[in-house]
């Protein structure tokens, strides 16, 4: 991970580029007004950029997921994620251009000498500001241990002082998560300010401390839910302590980033499927028979018809012709479409999985709720909701294949989300293709290995991490993937 010094300070410099106001200065003589706002509006743009691309170098899970497949070059619909080091730029997007960006405009906070007119509030402020520093550390360091396992973290974002940072152990990551996420929930002051807009560092929720708080408890329920299986006890506390401590209830709460309609702040899925002028993408045969199937009023919300009318996917690990397959639909093909980093409707199925655990008498009302939620975000009917969950009704005999199925579906537009569902619950049922590479061992990837890059630099810290988890393949589940 040396490289990632030189990559971090350029990233620091182009910070100022990304989707920010040219006037964030509240005090001409302060840098501190000049600085962390831009750090954190890159480190957000950044974080929703990765989640959300379906570019191919870095984020494939809409592939994985068999949601889209691939018209030409079919390599990431076969698993093979090395020939463009896939892993090399997750840990670049994820580690320089967000945590180390994020860690940059802590410190500054922290030596940040307020003036005569900010004292009075400044502990109050300078708290929230931290806090919410920490909440998206929080949840990137969790997309990180959910895609690789044991990774950096207490040595990480930290390059002058451990260039060569050591593996943490994945389920003790996620311990000291929950604490910290606990301790922003404390901190959280709603009397005071954080970034006090959208153009002054927060681009996420404009300065709102209550939509954070409200983030962080869910976050918290998130970092639960993931650990069910693993650590039930802990899990069932953290979950339920979210719920009733208040998370996202509606989608004007969701934790997502805007986008605008010029370059170069247009939505990455804009970018890939329209500015570079290829058609790269079409439907997925596996989702698209499903819906059809099950004749889902989200499908052509998903996907456009074919020619000849009605919805067509291609065959998993196949290419094939632009135009012969479903496309993407318009959502897909539009430059302010929000980039979604913790929707409602995720939250949604998180209750109805938490009460299918814990609470099987509201399980199956809480089931249709995050179905219905799915249906009404993109643009259905509560009539239509009703109409499909009479034909697809909750069965708390199989709960994991009813949630495991319909959150699968729902998490289209979150396929990254959509991975950890399906890896947790172990439905829908997805096969792998004939096509896929050796190293897939005929099954759908469980993981991403770790970075080429980090194999070269850091190959001593990289091999013990290695051994930890059991090997570094594409089939190796992480701690909490335990069925």
């Amino acid at each position: 991970m040396k490289t990632k010094k030189i990559i971090a300070i350029l990233a620091i410099s182009l910070s100022m580029t990304a989707c920010v106001s040219e006037d964030i200065n509240t005090d001409p003589n302060s840098a501190y007004d000049t600085t962390p706002g831009s750090l954190i509006n890159y480190a957000q743009k950044e974080l929703s950029d990765y989640v959300n691309t379906p570019s191919v170098n870095q984020n494939n899970f809409r592939l994985t997921m068999q949601y889209w497949q691939e018209t030409t070059y079919v390599n990431e619909s076969n698993y093979d994620f090395t020939n463009r080091n896939v892993s090399n730029q997750i840990f670049s997007n994820n580690y320089v251009n967000v945590l180390d960006n994020l860690e940059e405009a802590k410190k500054i906070i922290i030596n940040y000498s307020p003036s005569i007119a900010e004292a009075p509030g400044w502990p109050v402020n300078k708290k929230n500001q931290l806090a919410i520093i920490d909440i998206m550390e929080v949840y990137t360091f969790q997309n990180l241990v959910d895609t690789f396992g044991n990774v950096p973290y207490s040595q990480a974002a930290n390059l002058a002082t451990y260039p060569l940072p050591i593996y943490d152990d994945g389920s003790t990551i996620y311990l000291d998560l929950i604490k910290r996420i606990n301790s922003d929930i404390a901190s959280l002051d709603i009397s005071g300010t954080g970034f006090t807009s959208f153009d002054e560092g927060d681009k996420l929720y404009g300065g709102n401390i209550s939509k954070w708080l409200i983030l962080a408890n869910t976050v918290k329920l998130k970092l639960g839910i993931a650990i069910s299986d693993s650590n039930p006890v802990l899990a069932k506390t953290t979950a339920l302590d979210a719920i009733t401590a208040g998370v996202i209830t509606s989608p004007s709460e969701n934790f997502q980033f805007q986008y605008l309609a010029a370059s170069p702040n247009y939505s990455p899925l804009y970018e890939n499927l329209v500015a570079v002028g290829r058609d790269d993408f079409f439907a997925a045969k596996t989702l698209v028979d499903f819906m059809n199937t099950k004749a889902d009023p989200r499908i052509g919300k998903y996907f456009d018809e074919i020619p000849t009318g009605g919805y067509l996917g291609q065959t998993i690990g196949e290419g094939g012709e632009f135009g012969d397959f479903s496309a993407a639909s318009s959502f897909a093909y539009t430059e302010t479409t929000p980039g979604m980093l913790l929707s409602y409707t995720e939250v949604a199925f998180y209750i109805a999985e938490a009460n299918a655990r814990w609470n099987s008498t509201v399980a199956a009302t809480s089931y249709n709720t995050a179905v219905t939620a799915s249906i009404l975000e993109w643009g259905g009917t509560t009539a239509e909701a009703t109409t499909y969950l009479t034909s697809n009704p909750y069965n708390p005999a199989n709960w994991k294949k009813s949630i495991g199925e319909q959150a699968w579906v729902a998490m289209y537009n979150q396929a990254l989300t959509s991975w950890n569902f399906w890896r947790r619950l172990d439905f829908p049922v997805l096969l792998a293709p004939s096509t896929a590479i050796t190293n897939a061992a005929g099954k759908v990837p469980v993981r991403m290995s770790y970075p080429v890059l980090e194999q070269q630099v850091n190959n001593t810290n990289y091999t013990v991490a290695s051994d930890a988890i059991g090997g570094d393949l594409l089939t190796t589940k992480i701690f909490w993937d335990k069925f």
